[in-house]
């Protein structure tokens, strides 16, 4: 969740606001984590769609979108897990995403890739 976001709950209400010993506006961790939660439960399938075949699916806060021309880069935290997806700068403007909104990734790998942990200079960890 940005900055930006959290200011404008404070500014609404949502949260409460707390005052650091150095003066700092400050949000409780755990009125943030509700509230996540909150956002995340009953959202609807992406599409509108009642049933779909990808199993993977992130409910997840963007935290960044890059719009460029006909494409868009978007990021989303979706617990410990940031996804980032490119679409097309159309798809973000009829979705309604926006830095701050709920969404949810959804993925079907048809590959899976598999990595290596980097080596030591010995070739061993």
């Amino acid at each position: 969740m940005s900055d930006d976001t959290v200011r404008r709950l404070v500014e609404n209400g949502t949260f409460a606001r707390h005052t650091d010993d150095a003066g700092r506006v400050v949000v409780d961790g755990r009125d943030l984590a509700e509230h996540a939660r909150a956002q995340g439960t009953g959202l609807p399938r992406p599409g509108g769609a009642t049933r779909s075949s990808a199993r993977n699916r992130f409910v997840g806060i963007v935290t960044r979108l890059a719009v460029d021309g006909v494409m868009a880069q978007v990021e989303l935290q979706s617990g410990p897990h940031r996804l980032v997806s490119l679409m097309s700068a159309e798809a973000v403007q009829d979705l309604g995403i926006e830095v701050g909104s709920v969404a949810v990734a959804s993925v079907k790998a048809t590959m899976v890739t598999v990595e290596t942990p980097e080596l030591g200079v010995d070739g061993r960890d």
